[in-house]
């Protein structure tokens, strides 16, 4: 009898364990969103976690968010796809790939790269700079 309790109290801890895991992980609610920190008329969920930021690059500003949830493979999720396009944002469909894209609003332009984990927002610098010159002409 003073063996199998032992036992029990393991089991029940297990069943916890496993409990707290499967309840810990959960989807992303894709329903608030915030510009991002290197374009902030571009959404950004504000689940994403800003872990990256260079400026020292001459040719792109970017700028990387963590997000558990997302997966290369599966590229932009759908409600992230409809709320860029809600803030303005026009998808250029030059490129055939799944995981990168790239929009343009008012003459800006602004690369989305989906990987594991994480995604990428990118502006071209010279093309951000030759713009605002135009604009202020």
């Amino acid at each position: 009898m003073k063996r199998t309790q032992p036992l029990w109290i393991l089991f029940i801890l297990c069943i916890v364990g496993v409990m707290l895991v499967g309840c810990g992980t959960k989807e992303p609610a894709w329903d608030a969103f915030e510009g991002a920190l290197n374009e902030k008329s571009f959404p950004v969920p504000k689940e994403a976690n800003s872990t990256d930021r260079t400026t020292t690059n001459v040719a792109m500003d970017y700028v990387r968010y963590s997000m558990p949830e997302l997966k290369e493979k599966e590229g932009v999720p759908e409600p992230y796809q409809e709320a860029i396009e809600a803030w303005g944002w026009e998808e250029q469909k030059d490129e055939d790939s799944t995981n990168s894209r790239v929009y343009q609003k008012d003459g800006m332009i602004v690369h989305l790269t989906v990987h594991n984990g994480y995604f990428i927002v990118m502006i071209p610098k010279e093309k951000k700079a030759s713009i605002k010159g135009l604009k202020s002409k």
